[in-house]
């Protein structure tokens, strides 16, 4: 198993979420009750999924690719360690990952 730590974007919550392997961050974050929308279904065609990588962890992610990077350029409250949540796979190396939520984050549902 793979723990996932999810912050809200004013720091005060923390929610430990245990996850598989091979699960996307998306699915697991959204299973969990967190504010991720991801309405294109990981197709690179929006950046409702976007999460702010803790710092410790940033380096253990394989590099961004040019769309997600392109898609990430669309999304308000980007910081140098946003991440598209949608193209994180967990596996083992990426143990105790922590992620915060953006600053003024609302998705188009609103949460």
């Amino acid at each position: 198993m793979t723990l996932v730590r999810f912050v809200s974007a004013d720091g005060e919550s923390v929610q430990e979420v245990e996850a598989s392997p091979g699960e996307r961050l998306l699915d697991v974050a959204q299973n969990a009750g967190q504010p991720l929308e991801g309405t294109c279904e990981g197709q690179m065609a929006c950046s409702t999924c976007h999460v702010i990588v803790d710092a410790a962890d940033f380096e253990r992610l394989p590099r961004a690719s040019d769309e997600e990077e392109d898609m990430l350029d669309l999304a308000a409250h980007v910081t140098r360690r946003s991440r598209l949540a949608c193209q994180i796979w967990l596996a083992e190396d990426l143990d105790r990952l922590t992620v915060r939520m953006p600053s003024g984050f609302h998705n188009m549902q609103g949460r």
